[in-house]
């Protein structure tokens, strides 16, 4: 399979970019004038595999990446993109910067220690109000995955039932839409439930220690399954649990997007960048898609101590959240960020202060480069809205194995 040659890629993304950014800064584009073949989706990779970067290239831009958390499938579509050549065909040489819990990527970025980074909506806009200067620049995620989960056998179907439970959570911005589920049925956070420090683990839930867990679609909620039932000396069930799901409750916000800086913004390189940086990226993300098993394997290649159920689990629980994404991957929903913005605004934490005070205003996000990337990866034969995407079906081992 072929793929465009980089000045068609260009052209294409000129249409919508804005006027003046120089999306071909790296070097000058292929001056071939033949059409190339369109690149199947389930085969991303293999135009990116001809060649470690694209004709005329001349110099790979470096740029770094700062991640929430350590490596895992949470972030697929990234290391695929470096592992495939998708940055290098965009000039780019990316170093992605793993997170811990005494990381706040939002931070590290509005500080300068990173070009780009991953960071949950509420939890940047939060950070924004207080004075840092960044831009939502691509809006991966398009659900939350945040669940909150409890015994069968606890009565506890709903926020309501909460009340007086010990509830709980990890704290860092990760209990925002926990909150925001309480607000909404009329009890406070601070006083109605007993909030619990959680481990980023299962544990004291399986153990009893605490009434109803904070647990990812993608990560906690398989703990719990690939945990063994003393009583039947099989792994537990879903029918085990009730789960909160936020999406449904309607407390959900935006969770892992792109961000870079608002100030940098303003300057051409940074612009054509931060394009080259969300086509790349976005086009990881297509690939994880209709390649999960792919993906997970390259996640494990770089490090990530999960094991191979989990990591597959991980995988195809984060294509759920991004796909389909009807407007286009990356493409922030302006219902869905107002959404955020107000349970955002209506939502207290335990000192019953609101997330955000004021509207965060049109600058804190752009559709423009998702916009473009989209017209680039379609004009190479990719389907950018995931509209027939189907996950897999993911036997879990016990502990993950």
């Amino acid at each position: 399979m072929t793929r465009a040659p980089r000045g068609r890629l260009v052209a294409a993304v000129g249409v919508i970019a804005a006027a003046g950014m120089t999306l071909a800064a790296c070097g000058g584009g292929s001056s071939s004038s033949e059409s190339s073949a369109a690149a199947p989706e389930s085969s991303a990779a293999e135009a990116s595999s001809e060649a470690p970067a694209e004709e005329g290239c001349t110099e790979l831009t470096p740029a770094s990446l700062q991640l929430q958390w350590f490596v895992q499938a949470q972030f697929g579509g990234y290391y695929a993109a470096k592992d495939l050549g998708f940055y290098e065909e965009q000039c780019l040489d990316v170093t992605i910067l793993e997170g811990g819990v005494d990381i706040v990527p939002q931070t590290q970025l509005a500080q300068g220690a990173a070009d780009f980074a991953i960071a949950w909506v509420p939890k940047a806009l939060a950070s924004r109000e207080q004075g840092a200067g960044i831009v939502d620049v691509a809006q991966v995620y398009q659900r939350s995955g945040t669940l909150q989960v409890s015994w069968a056998d606890s009565g506890i179907n709903t926020p309501a039932d909460l009340k007086g439970k010990k509830v709980g959570n990890w704290g860092f911005g990760n209990e925002y839409e926990l909150f925001a589920g309480l607000t909404q049925a009329g009890l406070k956070p601070g006083s109605d439930v007993e909030l619990v420090q959680q481990q980023f683990d299962m544990q004291a839930l399986l153990n009893r220690e605490i009434d109803a867990a904070q647990a990812m679609t993608y990560n906690e909620y398989a703990q719990v399954l690939e945990a063994i039932n003393p009583d039947t000396g099989e792994l537990y069930k879903p029918e085990d649990f009730t789960v909160i799901n936020w999406n449904d409750v309607g407390t959900a916000m935006y969770q892992d997007a792109i961000w870079a800086s608002e100030e940098r913004l303003a300057d051409a390189a940074y612009q054509d960048l931060t394009q080259r940086f969300v086509t790349a990226s976005l086009k990881g993300w297509i690939y994880c898609r209709d390649n999960a098993q792919a993906c997970a394997d390259i996640i494990t290649a770089n490090g990530s101590k999960l094991g191979a159920s989990h990591q597959l689990w991980m995988m195809n629980e984060v294509n759920k959240l991004i796909w389909p994404s009807p407007l286009g991957v990356g493409i922030i929903d302006p219902v869905l960020w107002e959404q955020t913005v107000t349970v955002a605004l209506n939502t207290l934490n335990a000192d019953e202060v609101a997330i955000i005070t004021a509207e965060p205003g049109p600058a804190a996000y752009t559709n423009q480069y998702a916009e473009a990337a989209n017209a680039a990866l379609t004009a190479e034969g990719l389907n950018t809205t995931g509209d027939d995407f189907a996950p897999i079906s993911v036997e879990l081992k016990e502990g993950g194995a």
